[in-house]
């Protein structure tokens, strides 16, 4: 019998000005770039902040400190994968300038009508991108304190 393995996420909602921090990246074996919020898997050993501030770091080459916590994201893909996202919302302190991650093309500072517009485009990574956003403008936060990690 094999056990059912979801896929642990993490993402961070980064506003400044008006203007959301998103990558641009280059998915494997496709033309067309995709866009998301810095977000990437847990790994062994990591705790989930630890995780979205190494995200940050590696895609974005931004310092951000993490001020909410906006939920767990679960998504099903068309191909039945389950992923469970840890949602966060920062503050951008300070640009570190270290390479970023390979796979990102590029770091923009975007609109909301932007990222709806990509959005329509069918350029997100995920349906999460823009529900995590909304839920950031609506002001959906929960206590830093409700992950309990030990």
């Amino acid at each position: 019998m094999s056990r059912w393995h979801p896929h642990v996420t993490v993402a961070t909602v980064v506003e400044r000005a008006g203007r959301f921090l998103m990558v641009e990246e280059s998915p494997r074996g496709s033309q067309t770039t995709l866009f998301n919020q810095p977000a990437g898997h847990l790994e062994p050993g990591e705790r989930i902040q630890e995780a979205a501030l190494r995200e940050l770091r590696e895609e974005t080459a931004w310092q951000v400190g993490i001020t909410d916590y906006l939920g767990l994201y679960v998504y099903r893909t068309p191909s039945g994968e389950t992923f469970h996202s840890h949602g966060f919302f920062g503050m951008a302190l300070a640009h570190l300038g270290n390479p970023l991650d390979p796979a990102v093309v590029a770091v923009h500072w975007l609109t909301l009508e932007e990222v709806e517009e990509l959005e329509r485009l069918g350029r997100m990574r995920s349906p999460l991108v823009l529900k995590r956003i909304r839920d950031a403008l609506a002001e959906r936060f929960y206590p830093m304190d409700v992950v309990h990690e030990r």
